[in-house]
């Protein structure tokens, strides 16, 4: 397997700049990066129409949105409050589908606005029915498995709640026709694995219920991409992935001439490697000589959620303050995060957060900065917002031409509470 877009990785003048003009921590993303992942998702390409789709969900900062529509790519909404973040980032509704656990109570305007609407359940087409009556719609399956590389990450088979059980399909198929809608497409989403076999296979059982939707023209395989986070690890190949759909497609149109136009939506793959988190070192301690070397950063669980919930691995790298010419010798070292909790840690052992896993890395002092890597997906989208009242920190874009722009402010100390009544 192959990485078709080199991970961001911001020099040490970047890293520097970044933090002193807007303060720690802070997110990084890399404009560069985003707009050649997002590239190299469109020359997936489908034998008979092909649409790209970003899984909101990964990275919803308006500026990486307005940069993947203009690359051409449409948009995967997980609840209605995505879909209207979307819209109001200049998203056309039609380019945003909506495929969410729970509809919400605006679905119905959402769609009159364009937006596409997957149902995921069995309530959910009744839902649509009753409010949308003559509407075209998809339908999600769940095909039996997944292919999450955790159980928190597989997304498909008997322990996920995603998506309408495969061996309940003919049921609601006859509940669409009685509901008056017409299904259009069917979709799946089963984790993200990263094998693209694996991920074939699973797409030739969802392709499999297509001769029960004769006015099916679109099929949505989902994600299932695997980004390379540490290294070492393999990332999906799409272009692998790319040949075995194709051919699966192929096959469809020449055994009943139905040629399927097919989408695909990646979260992870597009944006975890175009972005880090900086932070600075505030503290160094030891707990004796059976124990461990504690480096302390204002970077943890506010930030970063999935180390302390699944025991997930990014790269980890110091950048020395300007007047210190080099870091310390290099030792075992944990490396934790401001929260009273001990989970708020960046250094867990491999997919066992309760484990702890010390990296040998140059000694900090503080005042040096730390690089988060890979925090692109699943990082500003997913932290334990609000814990120890922690204001959200900001979000800022590295321009193609070298320029730092804040796309979103650092929230300040009163917006946490601000909501709370007398």
């Amino acid at each position: 397997m192959t990485t078709t877009a080199a991970a961001f990785e911001p020099s040490h003048d970047v890293v520097r700049a970044a933090a002193a003009a807007h303060g720690t921590p802070l997110y990084l993303y890399g404009e560069a990066t985003l707009r050649a992942r997002a590239r190299a998702v469109a020359a997936f390409g489908g034998p008979f129409g092909f649409t790209p789709r970003f899984a909101i969900k990964a990275n919803p900062c308006r500026a990486v949105l307005q940069i993947f529509d203009d690359e051409g790519l449409s948009f995967d909404a997980s609840t209605t409050f995505e879909a209207r973040r979307a819209l109001a980032a200049a998203i056309t509704p039609d380019k945003v589908q909506l495929t969410a656990q729970i509809l919400g109570g605006d679905f119905d305007a959402l769609a009159r606005r364009g937006v596409r609407l997957t149902a995921c359940s069995p309530r959910q087409v009744e839902l649509i029915g009753r409010a949308l009556p003559g509407h075209e719609i998809g339908l999600r399956i769940n095909p039996g498995e997944g292919s999450g590389h955790n159980n928190r990450t597989n997304v498909a088979g008997p322990a996920a709640s995603f998506g309408i059980w495969h061996e309940s399909i003919e049921d609601v198929r006859a509940l669409a026709v009685r509901s008056g809608l017409t299904v259009r497409w069917l979709h799946h989403h089963v984790g993200s694995g990263g094998d693209p076999h694996r991920w074939a296979e699973i797409a030739r059982v969802t392709l499999g219920f297509l001769d029960r939707f004769p006015d099916a023209t679109h099929v949505n395989l989902g994600d299932g991409f695997k980004a390379a986070r540490m290294p070492g690890e393999q990332e999906s190949d799409l272009a692998l992935a790319a040949r075995e759909t194709h051919a699966l497609l192929r096959g469809i149109a020449a055994r009943s001439g139905r040629e399927m136009h097919l989408e695909i939506e990646p979260g992870t793959w597009l944006t975890a490697n175009a972005g880090v988190i900086v932070g600075t070192v505030h503290d160094v301690i030891h707990t004796g000589g059976a124990g461990y070397t504690f480096v302390k950063t204002d970077v943890g669980m506010a930030e970063l959620l999935r180390p302390s919930m699944y025991g997930a691995q990014h790269a980890l790298r110091f950048v020395s303050e300007e007047a210190r010419s080099a870091l310390g010798p290099v030792s075992p070292l944990l490396i934790v995060g401001p929260c009273c909790e001990s989970g708020d840690l960046l250094t867990p052992a491999p997919t066992d957060p309760e484990g702890l896993a010390p990296r040998r890395l140059p000694l900090p002092a503080p005042g040096d900065l730390l690089v988060v890597g890979a925090a692109g997906a699943y990082c500003a989208s997913m932290p334990a917002r609000g814990y120890n009242s922690i204001p959200a920190a900001p979000e800022v874009l590295l321009a193609e031409g070298g320029a730092l722009r804040l796309v979103r402010r650092r929230q300040d100390p009163g917006d946490v509470f601000r909501d709370e009544l007398p």
